[in-house]
């Protein structure tokens, strides 16, 4: 009994930590501004967008109980000098309502797709962190003419994809964890509803520890190309994403054949939250992806 009690109290401590990390203020924070900015009107929701730059369209989804600013703030500036950058706020993040809304990947992913009705793009790349990527496959598999190119950070589409303690940790997770913490005061600071914190929390703590699986048949027919980024030490089961590149037509000997067209990148000596710091690598590998 006391080493289950140790376990969860550890568990329990990385979740804090990693809550505390993921919007720790950074001196490169974002510094452009919005060309345009709104709510899109989809699925009996409003959804908070903002627009910069200019060229082709990439959509920014960001990881969960995070924000526009908070997940993408240094990359913005260097993607919209050549990009039309498009990032969302899903549903009860940031700006973006709380909805009472059954929330589900399905749905999130359907608004994705209505802000981009609403601000006419036919097709984009389309990058996800985290949560955001796993909204993002189901954007690939739910609406396949929409997209381009996929890039996925740090994100799986179904919850074996997460090592059993990551999966755990879910489970423990509390409101009273998120007291406190940069990621509270970012919500304060753009919300429109104060008051719905709790309710987020809570409706994102269930949705965390429900088990999902977007089926492997599902992403093995995504056609569009698949850029994976992974930290070596970031709480993703490796088999399994060694896995989930082999349905994406990758982890074959190139020197036998043809190059895939999807990529993985494992990058040594990161985990979940210190991955989405390493800007300049991440831009590098977007921009040879994505040109």
């Amino acid at each position: 009994m006391k080493n289950l009690h140790r376990t969860n109290s550890l568990l329990q401590a990385t979740v804090l930590i990693l809550i505390t990390m993921m919007t720790v203020p950074r001196s490169n924070a974002q510094q452009s501004k919005p060309s345009g900015s709104g709510y899109a009107p989809v699925n009996g929701a409003k959804v908070y967008y903002e627009v910069y730059g200019e060229g082709k369209p990439i959509v920014l989804l960001h990881g969960a109980f995070m924000t526009i600013g908070t997940n993408w703030g240094q990359l913005i500036p260097e993607l919209s000098k050549t990009r039309k950058v498009i990032a969302v706020e899903l549903q009860g993040h940031g700006h973006t309502p709380f909805s009472d809304r059954k929330l589900s990947y399905t749905t999130l992913a359907s608004d994705v797709e209505g802000v981009m009705d609403y601000l006419k793009i036919d097709s984009a790349d389309v990058a996800g962190y985290s949560f955001g990527g796993a909204v993002a496959y189901q954007f690939a598999i739910r609406s396949p003419r929409r997209l381009r190119k996929l890039v996925i950070i740090s994100a799986t589409y179904k919850s074996s994809g997460w090592l059993p303690e990551i999966n755990k940790a879910f489970k423990t997770m509390k409101p009273e964890l998120f007291a406190h913490t940069p990621m509270k005061a970012a919500y304060d600071a753009v919300a429109p509803d104060k008051t719905k914190w709790t309710k987020f929390l809570e409706q994102m703590i269930a949705s965390a520890a429900t088990p999902f699986d977007m089926g492997d048949a599902n992403i093995s027919k995504i056609t569009a190309p698949v850029l994976i980024i992974s930290g070596d030490n970031d709480g993703l089961d490796k088999i399994e994403l060694i896995k989930t590149y082999q349905l994406l037509g990758g982890a074959v000997s190139a020197d036998m054949g043809a190059m895939p067209q999807s990529q993985l990148a494992i990058v040594p000596a990161q985990g979940h939250v210190s991955l989405m710091m390493q800007t300049a690598m991440i831009l590098g590998y977007l921009n040879n992806f994505l040109k």
